[in-house]
């Protein structure tokens, strides 16, 4: 089982340059896969929308917390590091201009030597489109575009495509992702859509906070849509983040039993916090990540 990492949100955190630093060569040293950024444009101080993943409906820890930019941020920890995976959970595709966004990514990964995993959802704040000037509504159907139009730019020598939201014609984006068929795309989600979403155009799959019931669940229907898309459903790589993992502190052996059920659902990899290492600081992460790379070793 594959160990990626969240940075840690508030500060000292993924603002501070001294922070950032030692948490990135911290997480190379010790063996974390990958780490994994994520974005909000701009968060409106009050907002009607719905956060999905929490009960009452609000983002957690919110208000003032140092949102980055996803990409640039990984830029810089790919300048610190050589082996670590550079994952965005998740980046707002309807949000970005296709065009402009496959340069960005494709730079990133040239320049990491083809380590960049985009991580995508659809987005939930109506409330960030509206403020970005981008349309909330039919944001599924624009995020399909986008992907197939990014594919095209990052395949096509000579790309063209045309749709409802996005069009061109005969440009060259250049240079192409590191990464042999452009850079994988891991949709993110817990619906049923991103789950279709990620069977027929995605490499991978990140349900964030579901149990081993519903991931298994979610796990079919990817398979089934991947099928349906004619491509190998096998290939899709499955990504646990359970929200119960460590929530009763230090990680021991009913985690690790948890996190085996989901390996046995096709999981390959499990997607921490670093807000998880008690105060945020580095020797926290790194004992708190120490232990987790030690749980599911045999996994």
């Amino acid at each position: 089982m594959h160990v990626g990492i969240v940075p840690r949100y508030r500060s000292p955190g993924i603002a501070s340059p001294d922070w950032l630093e030692a948490f990135a060569t911290t997480i190379e040293e010790i063996g974390v896969e990958s780490v994994w950024c994520a974005e909000h444009l701009v968060v409106p101080v009050e907002y009607r929308s719905r956060y999905p993943y929490a009960e009452d409906g609000r983002m957690p820890s919110w208000p003032y917390i140092d949102f980055t930019d996803p990409i640039d941020t990984l830029a810089w920890i790919a300048a610190l590091t050589r082996r670590v995976r550079l994952g965005t959970a998740v980046l707002v595709l309807p949000a970005h201009q296709p065009v402009v966004l496959a340069k960005r990514v494709a730079t990133v990964d040239v320049l990491s030597r083809g380590r960049v995993l985009l991580g995508i959802g659809v987005g939930w704040l109506a409330e960030e489109f509206a403020a970005a000037g981008v349309p909330f509504a039919e944001r599924g159907a624009r995020a399909d575009e986008h992907i197939e139009a990014l594919r095209a730019l990052w395949t096509e020598p000579d790309a063209t495509y045309h749709g409802r939201f996005v069009s061109f014609d005969t440009v060259q984006s250049d240079p192409k992702p590191a990464q042999a068929g452009g850079v994988p795309i891991v949709v993110g989600g817990h619906s049923d859509a991103a789950a279709r979403r990620a069977g027929r155009l995605g490499d991978g799959f990140t349900p964030l906070g579901v149990g081993p019931e519903e991931f298994g669940r979610l796990a079919e229907v990817v398979r089934a849509a991947a099928v349906d898309a004619g491509r190998d459903a096998d290939a899709i790589e499955l990504t646990c983040r359970p929200a119960e993992f460590g929530a009763d502190g230090p990680p021991g052996r009913h985690d690790r039993d948890l996190v085996a059920r989901y390996a046995d659902l096709g999981a390959t990899r499990l997607m921490i916090s670093a807000d998880a290492g008690g105060d945020g600081s580095i020797e926290g992460v790194r004992a708190y990540v120490g232990a987790v790379l030690d749980l599911v070793a045999d996994l």
